[in-house]
């Protein structure tokens, strides 16, 4: 017999051997319905695999992660299954789940799919589905596998395969088809209801612009068919969202490739915008006694080979600068925090000069494959809200919880009202991605889980999720269609001090070594932006917007009063612009509302006369008349009132 404990701390026995999907049996029949996979001690595996120890369980179903990252996942070797029964040539690279949905790399030869070619292959996958084929976990030794896949003429299998380890390489069989897998996976694939392929991209294989370019099909599966219809619904909703569609209508930035790609531009109105977004953090900052840095934008290769971000960042760094004089090495910089080092290191500190809190909107460049760039959120030239903070150990947890009040802070002034916090530790299986002693991770890793429960913030713990040289807390915020994004970050660093030899003399006269934390609320100004555009679907709030203000003359006779207003209004810092177009007021109206402008004010003769304006209100429509002075004040005090709540409700 073996003892099981489930999640509320309560034990049974079962017989050695015992599968998941017997012991959701014997929970009961509606569990055994709905459950798709089973975590034991940890470890996600198939309902169908015997358990022959004592454990802790948990069982998935689609709502939870990992529920759905097997159903996910065995949707992909379904289409894979359909795709080789329409195209026998094709060759199959890698096919895992993703946040939502899935993909499979495929080589089909001389083939080029189309969108037109989707129909086909879900209707296959539909009546694979039909047949409720069950998925068989097989364990093969490496020579065996090797054969099998080269036999098959899988060269992208084959490759994988020479790379693994023999004795634990294990296949997935479903019907004709085998796959190289390492699980989980559903016991059969009749749980897949409803099915959408929803586009296709090039892929490098492996990532490797001089490799073969394959062909990216991503899909997304549900358990009901009112699940895909709403996900569909939620994916128009988006489109209409994209921060790339709303920031050209907008006039926010742009790419050319002339300039280069994935280094964004940013136009008039997108730079007012990001600016009022930094000078609303320098506000904060200065309040919690940050100084401003600036740093160049290259550095000696030995910064980063003493920061150990040569080593880990290299692939993803533009190639070497190289200079007339012989041996002289740059680099475009990866991160703004070695910069920040040698500036702490400028001068001998003191205990009494820390926390030394060093903040710099710093931009920095990492080379993104060019298949991976989009938009804002993903590019080779972005600024960081960059901050790092050198304080005494006895100083870190406060200092912690004090960066929490910040993004706090940003994400209420955004209307951010739904985030959650991520614990990112280091992958206790696998150290020798991280720098550092097991000591200085140890504590580093206490201190933010101590200052969560200290803020009484939930939050979730992922392993192997940390950067190379500490752990760290990131925010995850919904948007307003629910949509999950990484924004703000905080990371505890013990490492980077002692790769530079940073030292304060303490109250006991002797050196000692300082931490360090990173922050940087934004995360970066691009990636912020661009959530932002999709959470407000460009209706920024007032204090941020670029115009605040469009002033619409009913007819030409009256744009010289419309100047004036505007000019009055700029006196009062209120960003004003004029619609002196010869158009009907109508048509002025209906433009206007789509350019998501807050106020517009209408101008005629009776305004004229009376120095007033006719008020119209983004979602409300008609307020009526105001004089132009009480309108004014009016707008001042709505932006004051926002840009000042933070320190109201501290």
């Amino acid at each position: 017999m073996i003892k099981v404990t489930f999640p509320d701390g309560s034990v049974r026995e079962y017989e050695n051997g015992t599968t998941g999907m017997q012991i959701a049996e014997s929970i009961s029949s509606r569990l055994a319905q709905e459950v798709l996979s089973i975590g034991v001690n940890g470890e996600v595996r198939d309902l169908n695999r015997p358990i022959e120890e004592d454990c802790s369980v948990k069982l998935f179903k689609f709502e939870d992660e990992e529920g759905k990252h097997t159903f996910w996942h065995t949707s992909a070797h379904l289409m894979a299954q359909a795709i080789q029964m329409l195209y026998p040539n094709a060759k199959f690279g890698i096919g895992p789940a993703i946040e939502n949905g899935f993909y499979y790399d495929i080589d089909f030869g001389e083939i080029v799919l189309k969108e037109a070619d989707f129909a086909a292959i879900e209707k296959k996958m539909a009546e694979i589905v039909a047949t409720k084929q069950s998925l068989t976990r097989v364990d093969i030794s490496k020579a065996d596998a090797m054969k099998m896949f080269t036999e098959r003429g899988e060269v992208y299998k084959t490759e994988l395969i020479s790379e693994l380890e023999d004795g634990k390489i294990t296949l997935y069989e479903q019907g004709s088809f085998t796959d190289l897998c390492r699980g989980p996976h559903l016991a059969d694939v009749s749980p897949i209801k409803a099915i959408k392929i929803t586009s296709l991209a090039g892929a490098y294989w492996r990532g490797d612009e001089k490799r073969k370019q394959l062909t990216r099909l991503y899909a997304i599966t549900f358990p009901k068919k009112k699940m895909l219809d709403e996900y569909l619904a939620l994916m128009e909703e988006a489109k209409k969202r994209d921060h790339r569609k709303i920031g050209k209508e907008l006039g926010l930035f742009m790419f050319t490739d002339m300039v280069g790609k994935g280094l964004p531009m940013w136009l008039p109105k997108g730079t007012a915008l990001r600016l009022r977004l930094e000078d609303f953090l320098k506000r904060i900052q200065k309040k919690f006694g940050y100084q401003q840095v600036m740093t160049p934008h290259i550095g000696n290769k030995d910064l980063y080979v003493t920061s150990g971000h040569w080593d880990h960042y290299g692939e993803d760094s533009f190639r070497p600068i190289t200079t007339p004089e012989e041996g002289e090495v740059y680099l475009l910089k990866p991160m703004n925090c070695p910069h920040h080092c040698m500036i702490y290191k400028w001068q001998p500190r003191s205990y009494r000069d820390l926390p030394l809190r060093l903040a710099e909107f710093g931009t920095v460049y990492r080379y993104e494959q060019s298949g991976e760039l989009h938009g804002l959120t993903r590019v080779r030239s972005f600024t960081q809200d960059d901050a790092h903070i050198y304080c005494r150990p006895d100083q870190v947890k406060d200092e912690f919880i004090r960066v929490m009040d910040i993004i706090s802070i940003i994400f209420k002034a955004l209307n951010f009202d739904n985030f959650e916090a991520q614990i990112s530790l280091r992958d206790p299986n696998n150290k020798t991605k991280y720098v550092g002693t097991d000591e200085n991770w140890a504590k580093a890793e206490a201190a933010i889980v101590e200052a969560c429960k200290e803020k009484n913030m939930p939050a979730r713990v992922e392993y192997g999720e940390a950067a190379f040289y500490g752990p760290k807390l990131d925010f995850m915020v919904k948007d307003a269609i629910g949509r999950r994004w990484q924004l703000g970050t905080i990371q505890v660093d013990y490492n980077l001090p002692e790769r530079f030899g940073l030292e304060y003399v303490g109250e006991d006269n002797q050196k000692h070594r300082p931490v360090m934390i990173h922050r940087a609320p934004f995360g970066s100004m691009e990636r912020f932006v661009a959530v932002l555009i999709e959470h407000t679907g460009g209706k920024f709030p007032l204090w941020l917007t670029p115009d605040q203000v469009v002033i619409l003359p009913i007819s030409e006779k009256y744009n010289d009063y419309a100047k004036k207003v505007a000019e009055y209004l700029d006196e009062r810092d209120i960003r004003a612009i004029v619609d002196d177009r010869n158009e009907k007021i109508g048509r002025k109206i209906r433009d206007n509302e789509v350019k998501r402008i807050p106020y517009m004010l209408i101008v005629g003769e009776k305004e004229a006369e009376n120095e007033e304006v006719s008020v119209r209100k983004q979602g409300e429509g008609d307020m009526g008349s105001l004089k132009l002075e009480e309108f004014a004040t009016k707008m001042n005090k709505e932006v004051e009132a926002m840009m000042n709540s933070w320190q109201n409700n501290k």
